[in-house]
């Protein structure tokens, strides 16, 4: 392949890539840009940034340019892509956002500055592997003449595939300037560095007496709904909703396999036992024959062998067929497997080898994709003549260093060290280095290409085995899925609400062995939910359903397939939090409000902590060594309120005259004594530069967006596409 080739595809998927990562998403915007006529007029505002709309139709091109991408290499889209259109609608906000704020700004890359990334002393990884010369060099001139030449004869789709990627590289370098601009914009006064350092060094010597909010029963403290309301409206900004949430309960009818239909899967593995006793070529008859279980034709020492019966399996003369038994794969789905040891040798632990890959092929380092680089033919030829120069007295790491086509060993003559019989290696190039005598030299054809290998050393010795596993899933059949189906239907048709859901779920399902379950805080694009797993199909019908509404039973399939039936308890619309859903978290703090009033009273005047002692039956604690910073590590932990008390200076030795309602509980505090420490740092200057440098980073490390965000007109529709 040609490198103006090479660079199409590399851009290609270098653009494809960049959306992705949320950072420079939107390079192809005008590439992928157009209409159709496809929703004849309907509405395609997919959203609205700050008064820009975002059309449906272009967002869901770069989301299926994405979705091409990650299916090549071998993501599955079912858990991935809503990750996906959330990552692509981050693109669009960091387009705009940040690119209102490079506009106030002035930030701008100009030609001289991408010229010099390019072509410079520290090139972009991709362009540096592409142009690295045999002596391991960036050859920043050849870079330069390729480029030119595919901007003067190239395709449209080569030309603009490679603006896609200079335009991604100037957006990475805006925002690498303004993330800098942001992180020294941070400053730290004197003042600020001396008054830390000074409470950094301050210690006290105190002692207390804790009563623990737990030394009251919560059944015996009640908090009302009109309690939970106040304290709301007392503090909105923690309660705010900016969209709305919806809870259910659910039911979930599981369709698993049967013991019918276990059996009717076993039965059809044993059906084709003969064919896979006598089977002449394993990787073929476990292709065409579907099975689930992978094949590594080639030798495997015990340990790399996972299987769960690897000592039964392993004990069976060779050419023995083991089994049918069953195994449980990933998701906890069940096989019925066969299994056969087809060879069983001695072979080294660990071999020591060197070679020279004539490559055919190789892996992008960007899309993971293999990229063809010769023919096979050509490749063959080569080996050959390699394979002279050596028998000719040609060194190897001279011939690696001309010839290898493997940038994982070129570095080191080729040679790789304390290989086992795990797996890691293709199973011919395995083989051959376990097979072989230490120095012997051969050509081993692999999918990569052609290898000439030379075998340094060979340590320990233990049993190679190939084996070979024929695996066959359990599948849910017909009569089963029907049944599971029936009864969900027949529960969803009996519940008209909420009521009659809990009810029937009583009266029918509990004995059964049946679970009822709730999900809460669903928002309209969310695509997981807790014991469901991904579906979105369910999450629309729950927002188009009205409270109390219960739901036509929905096909799922992890964690468990099945079907589930639901019904809408909470509708909670946008702004404040309503009662029920703030009260997990308000009524605790209400309670230990109340149980703190109950034991102030109990305590009542306070003169010493032996005396509050003895009224509350609770031990006085000594703490000496109680640090005004980096409490956490102190006797009082995080009470904040019984810390600053102790440093309180008119507090200073005495017992504190009112108790203090802290965290676990309400304290008594005496504080004998404060005391000044020596600190890490030795002055201030020291000090404020640390500060301000620790600002930096976390200034730097932030996403900006998020402030951003925060004040920005935003119009999310994504609910009503995806």
């Amino acid at each position: 392949m040609s490198l103006i080739q090479n660079i199409r595809d590399k851009y290609a998927r270098i653009a494809v890539i960049a959306i992705a990562l949320s950072l420079v998403g939107f390079i192809l915007m005008d590439a992928l840009s157009g209409r159709s006529n496809l929703f004849s007029g309907n509405e395609t505002t997919i959203g609205e940034i700050n008064g820009e709309e975002i059309d449906y139709l272009d967002f869901d091109k770069r989301l299926k340019a994405q979705e091409e991408q990650y299916k090549a290499q071998g993501y599955d889209m079912g858990d991935n892509r809503q990750q996906l259109v959330e990552g692509a609608w981050n693109a669009e906000l960091m387009r705009v956002l940040l690119g209102e704020e490079y506009k106030k700004l002035g930030i701008t890359v100009s030609d001289k500055e991408v010229n010099d990334y390019l072509f410079g002393a520290n090139p972009p990884q991709d362009l540096r592997q592409q142009f690295t010369d045999s002596t391991g060099q960036y050859n920043a001139a050849r870079a330069v003449q390729t480029i030119n030449q595919m901007r003067k004869s190239g395709t449209p789709e080569q030309k603009a595939n490679f603006d896609n990627y200079l335009a991604g590289m100037r957006n990475q370098r805006q925002f690498e300037k303004y993330t800098a601009l942001l992180a020294h914009s941070v400053y730290v006064p004197k003042w600020f560095a001396e008054k830390q350092l000074s409470d950094a060094s301050l210690v006290a010597k105190t002692a207390y007496v804790n009563v623990p909010y737990a030394t009251i029963a919560d059944s015996t403290v009640k908090v009302s709904d009109d309690e939970i309301r106040r304290y709301i409206d007392n503090h909105r900004t923690e309660f705010e909703q900016k969209e709305e949430s919806r809870g259910i309960s659910y039911v979930l009818f599981p369709a698993a396999p049967s013991a019918t239909d276990s059996a009717a899967a076993q039965q059809a593995l044993l059906q084709l036992k003969p064919a896979f006793d006598s089977a002449a070529n394993y990787e073929e008859f476990l292709r065409t024959n579907n099975s689930t279980m992978p094949f590594y034709n080639g030798l495997l020492n015990k340990s790399a062998i996972q299987q769960p019966n690897k000592e039964a399996i392993l004990a069976q003369p060779v050419g023995t067929t083991y089994g049918p038994y069953l195994e449980t794969g990933q998701g906890g789905r069940n096989f019925w497997v066969m299994s056969k040891v087809l060879e069983a040798r001695a072979i080294p632990d660990t071999v020591t080898a060197r070679h020279i890959l004539i490559g055919t092929s190789q892996q992008d380092p960007q899309s993971g994709q293999r990229v063809a680089i010769r023919d096979d033919s050509t490749a063959k030829r080569l080996a050959d003549s390699v394979r002279g120069l050596l028998a000719a007295g040609q060194s190897f790491d001279s011939l690696v260093a001309r010839f290898s086509d493997d940038p994982g060993s070129k570095q080191t003559g080729g040679k790789y060290e304390n290989i086992a019989a795990n797996g890691q290696m293709v199973p011919t190039f395995s083989d051959y280095i376990f097979t072989a005598g230490v120095g012997q030299v051969g050509v081993v054809k692999t999918d990569f290409g052609y290898h000439i290998i030379e075998v340094l050393s060979q340590k320990g010795a233990s049993t190679g085995y190939k084996v070979a596993y024929f695996g066959r899933p359990i599948e849910v059949s017909a009569e089963t899925e029907n049944a599971a189906a029936n009864a969900a239907n027949q529960f969803a048709n009996d519940s008209r609400s909420v009521e009659s859901f809990n009810q029937n779920y009583d009266k029918n399902l509990r004995t059964k062995g049946l679970n009822k379950q709730v999900a809460d805080n669903i928002t309209p694009l969310s695509y997981n939910i807790p014991g469901i797993g991904v579906s979105r199909e369910l999450v629309r019908n729950i927002f188009s359903a009205t409270r109390g509404e219960v739901l036509q039973p929905q096909r799922i399939t992890a964690p468990v397939e099945g079907y589930v039936v639901a019904v809408v308890t909470s509708v909670n619309k946008p702004g404040l939090m309503s009662v029920n859903a703030a009260r997990p978290g308000v009524e605790v703090v209400l309670r230990n409000q109340k149980k703190a009033a109950q034991i102030r009273k109990n305590i009542g005047a306070i003169s010493t902590l032996e005396a509050v002692s003895q009224k509350v039956s609770q031990p006085v604690v000594n703490a000496d060594s109680v640090r005004f910073a980096g409490n956490n590590n102190n006797a009082l932990g995080f009470e904040y309120k019984v810390i600053g008390a102790a440093f309180n200076p008119a507090n200073k030795g005495k017992v504190v005259p009112e108790p203090i309602d802290g965290q676990a509980g309400v304290y008594v505090l005496r504080v004998d004594g404060i005391s000044g420490t020596v600190t890490e740092f030795g002055n201030a200057q020291q000090y404020r530069q640390v500060l301000q440098q620790q600002a930096r980073q976390q200034a730097q490390n932030q996403d900006p967006l998020t402030p951003l965000k925060a004040r920005a007109s935003i119009k999310d529709n994504r609910a009503k596409f995806y």
